[in-house]
């Protein structure tokens, strides 16, 4: 019995022997963080795992590191805006209304989860989802904005309200 790690693992091995540490380095210089940096890299090889059959077909390893490590790096900007907001949501209430921090945990978790429910529909769909819950347009209005058919604003927001069913437990 060999001891060899199998092909697609030991691809998954070499590509984070040779390029972690430069995709590390990559990411210090984006984020000027070493904390979030490591993070990112460390999630940039989870997904890589996750495809890993994938990889005997990479030419440019670190081209491909970089698509994946861009993809999370624009998911932590939208995260970081996003806690942002809430947080200046907060400061803007009375002391008495604040939720507790535990409260506040929730919330912020439950809007992570919104946020990325929103970000997997296409854009016009959650544009249109979005005019139509958050500014109440009506169909019509919609479609004008969108420069489409009202049935495909209909078909817009059914896809939407599908994304939010499917999302729940």
């Amino acid at each position: 019995m060999s001891s060899s790690l199998p092909a697609p693992q030991d691809a998954v091995h070499g590509l984070y022997r040779d390029h972690h540490g430069w995709l590390d380095g990559w990411l210090r210089r984006k984020l000027g963080n070493a904390c979030d940096a490591a993070d990112l890299a460390h999630d940039t090889f989870v997904r890589v795992l996750r495809h890993r059959a994938e990889l005997p077909m990479v030419r440019e390893p670190r081209a491909y590191l970089t698509t994946i490590a861009k993809r999370l790096l624009l998911n932590h900007y939208r995260r970081r805006s996003l806690e942002q907001a809430y947080v200046e949501a907060l400061a803007a209430l009375p002391e008495p209304q604040a939720p507790s921090p535990e409260q506040q945990m929730l919330i912020l978790e439950a809007l992570h989860e919104v946020d990325a429910l929103l970000h997997a529909l296409p854009g016009r769909v959650r544009e249109a989802f979005l005019l139509a819950q958050l500014e109440k347009l009506a169909y019509d209005e919609i479609a004008r904005r969108l420069d489409v058919s009202v049935r495909t604003v209909q078909r817009y927001i059914v896809q939407g309200y599908e994304q939010c069913l499917l999302a729940t437990p």
